[in-house]
């Protein structure tokens, strides 16, 4: 199964689970005792934010993809080449390298978004979950204002 139809899986799934939790919510809120319209309005709260979080997710995923597609048409998509050790890993001293090379990259053109993408992979490589979808982020911003 591809990623994309995994997420599209997944995202069907939740938006069932919280039609449902809503429903158990408009249902409490209809009895009309305090205590269950309480709870109610609470558990019609939670599929909210977590519908809005997963809109957030896909949108953070389909502006990622909209990115790789142009630089890979530029010509200017990093190549995946890191050794790898036999669990499958990057090799952490060949992505540190990787890393460096990046990061002088953005230093130097601190507002061109195809070197904050390309910074996004190396901590992505590096294991630095966190940090890449930080940098991810700045690249779509910069995108967006150039």
């Amino acid at each position: 199964m591809t990623a994309k139809r995994a997420v599209i899986v997944i995202a069907v799934i939740f938006v069932a689970y919280a039609v449902l939790l809503g429903w158990r919510g408009v249902l409490l809120i209809g009895t009309g005792d305090p205590v269950a319209v309480g709870l109610g309005a609470a558990v019609l709260v939670i599929p909210l934010v977590g519908l809005y979080l997963v809109w957030r997710e896909l949108q953070f995923g389909r502006r990622t993809e909209a990115l790789a597609q142009q630089l890979d048409h530029e010509g200017g998509l990093p190549v995946d080449d890191l050794p790898r050790r036999p669990s499958g890993r990057i090799d952490r001293t060949a992505a540190d390298a990787a890393f460096a090379r990046y990061q002088a990259e953005v230093e130097a053109a601190p507002e061109d978004w195809r070197a904050w993408f390309r910074l996004s992979t190396a901590y992505d490589a590096a294991g630095d979950r966190r940090r890449a979808r930080a940098a991810m982020r700045t690249a779509i911003t910069h995108h967006a204002n150039s």
